[in-house]
């Protein structure tokens, strides 16, 4: 653990340097921080101190970025409330099978078309199928769109797709690791994923009287200590039940916001969801060698487009049946397209298992790709939406009916 500090001060001080340029160009950091994370790592050089491996510091950045996105979910949960959400159960449940029944077969069409073997080809459309809630969580936040009429869907279908991961992980590992899913632990995981989101909603509703006399702390030291110890309790025991602990920090921040503190927290959080957060997009950066890549930039690219064709598809649609106006429909459809964590950890799944080299590296293409043009696409969705609207005509706003002029008599 030689030179633990010098080098942990090291990756924050890369992570500081992208974030000064990206406020200069006024672009978002993710991108850029998930860029400076590829240029090093350990195909990066030493020289002297500087080891821009980052090997002694690498496992204590990974798990700084596993934090980072418990704080991004957990902060984008404080800007809705379970009212609103449970209000709305239906809608979302349509919205998210709708996206997952769009998206998921595209990749299953890709994987067949390049030839590959069933395993991989599941795999394939699982990382072509997911968004990346950090991703996503970040933009929302970044883009101050959390009050945008298309932002509720937005983190409904980030919800579904949870509950859909804990399944297909379940699923899919226990074929691609051990020959055959069993069906009884499916049907659990499912049950248990579904009662314990519902359970803590509706549970955390009722309790939010008691909250409010729980959370009258004076002592902001205090305060922050007792949410945090929360956060981390409730994701990490979310993760012992296999669900994924990003869904057990948004179900948190959901039930907080209805809370009388919830100004008070979003403002002592603040700073730890941006500190944390930058962290887990560099980290992930970390992860990726470029000169593994090789061959994969054909695939991978076509999966881009595929990607970016089928979540626009789906914001128009989505957007159509909750009656969303076509440019809340645009910019649905192009919030969720980034890809990020879960693509990695089924890239991940697929070396463990043995299957097709070329799943890692495609992979890697894949997401960074997407981690850059998902959060430019959103920037940029007002512009997207413009240049689409004269070649789709249901993109056109309708007009507005003209009255009848009455002439006085």
């Amino acid at each position: 653990m030689e030179h633990l500090l010098f080098e942990t001060g090291l990756a924050l001080a890369l992570i500081a340097g992208a974030a000064l340029v990206a406020s200069k160009l006024r672009f978002s950091v993710v991108p850029l921080l998930v860029l400076v994370g590829m240029a090093v790592g350990p195909h990066a050089p030493k020289i002297g101190m500087i080891d821009l491996r980052f090997v002694a510091s690498a496992e204590l950045i990974e798990f700084l970025g596993r934090v980072g996105v418990l704080y991004l979910l957990f902060y984008l949960g404080l800007e809705f409330s379970v009212g609103r959400l449970l209000k709305a159960g239906r809608s979302i449940t349509r919205a998210g099978s709708l996206y997952m029944l769009i998206n998921f077969p595209i990749g299953l069409a890709l994987g067949w078309l390049l030839g590959w073997p069933m395993k991989e080809i599941l795999i394939l459309a699982g990382m072509m199928a997911i968004s990346s809630s950090a991703i996503v969580a970040k933009l929302i936040v970044e883009l101050k769109r959390a009050a945008h009429p298309e932002t509720e869907l937005v983190l409904g279908i980030m919800m579904f797709q949870d509950v859909f991961v804990a399944v297909y992980l379940a699923a899919v590992s226990g074929w691609v690791l051990s020959g055959s899913p069993s069906v009884g632990t499916v049907v659990g995981v499912i049950a248990v994923a579904l009662l314990f989101m519902v359970g803590f909603l509706l549970v955390g509703r009722r309790a939010v009287p008691w909250l409010n006399r729980f959370l009258a702390i004076g002592s902001d030291e205090a305060f922050l200590l007792v949410i945090n110890a929360g956060l981390l309790l409730i994701a990490g025991y979310s993760e012992s039940i296999h669900v994924a602990e990003a869904i057990g920090a948004l179900l948190f921040g959901l039930v907080l916001a209805e809370t009388e503190h919830r100004s008070r927290i979003e403002h002592l959080v603040l700073p730890f969801r941006d500190f944390f957060g930058a962290l887990f997009f560099f980290s992930f950066g970390l992860s990726i060698d470029p000169l593994s890549l090789g061959g994969a930039v054909g695939p991978a690219l076509a999966a881009v487009l595929l990607t970016l064709l089928g979540n626009l598809v789906t914001g128009w649609l989505v957007g159509r049946q909750a009656g969303l106006s076509p440019k809340a429909s645009t910019y649905l459809g192009v919030t969720l397209t980034s890809r990020g964590e879960f693509s990695i950890v089924l890239a991940n799944l697929a070396v463990a298992g043995a299957l097709l080299p070329a799943l890692q590296p495609f992979g890697a293409v894949y997401v960074l790709a997407l981690a850059i043009l998902g959060p430019l696409l959103t920037k940029e969705a007002k512009r997207v939406h413009g240049l689409l609207s004269p070649l789709l005509p249901w993109l056109k706003p309708k007009a507005a009916p003209v009255r009848a002029q009455v002439r006085e008599p």
